[in-house]
């Protein structure tokens, strides 16, 4: 579907090549992603994982004062979720992932995965074609968003 005006910054991509990784234990998921992607030359793409991960750093954006507050989490938990997109900030691959993380108990902890040492993961990883995705400064909400340029 083609449309004329764009004011929800509609982007149309074709799924190029579709990968399925098994990352390496003790590794951390998204400096990996990140590796993995550039290597590969992958600017614009979207990902799932599943596994689990024995700590990690999870973040929450507050909105009024635009800064990530930091979560901690140092025990292992299982990856109930974990989806991201693959994208370019400031020229380079850039990989934006958030997760649902469970505990023994089932007890769910959520956010922007800023680190994440994998125990095991599964990551199924699909390559876009398209326009340039491209993050900038976004004033209103402080973050770096696709640019709709």
């Amino acid at each position: 579907m083609k449309v004329g005006h764009n004011p929800t910054g509609l982007f149309e991509y074709s799924a190029n090549k579709e990968l399925i990784v098994r990352l390496k234990h003790d590794t951390d998921l998204i400096q990996t992603m990140t590796e993995l992607v550039r290597s590969w030359g992958i600017e614009a793409g979207s990902f799932a994982a599943i596994g689990a991960l024995k700590c990690a750093r999870l973040g929450y954006y507050d909105q009024k004062n635009h800064k990530y507050r930091e979560m901690k989490i140092d025990s292992p938990h299982e990856m109930a979720s974990c989806v991201g997109n693959v994208s370019l900030k400031d020229g380079e691959p850039f990989i934006h992932a958030h997760v649902v993380l469970a505990n023994e108990t089932g007890d769910t902890k959520a956010g922007h995965l800023f680190e994440g040492i994998v125990f095991a993961a599964e990551v199924h990883l699909r390559q876009l074609e398209g326009p340039r995705l491209e993050r900038k400064y976004d004033e209103i909400t402080g973050l770096s968003l696709w640019s709709m340029e």
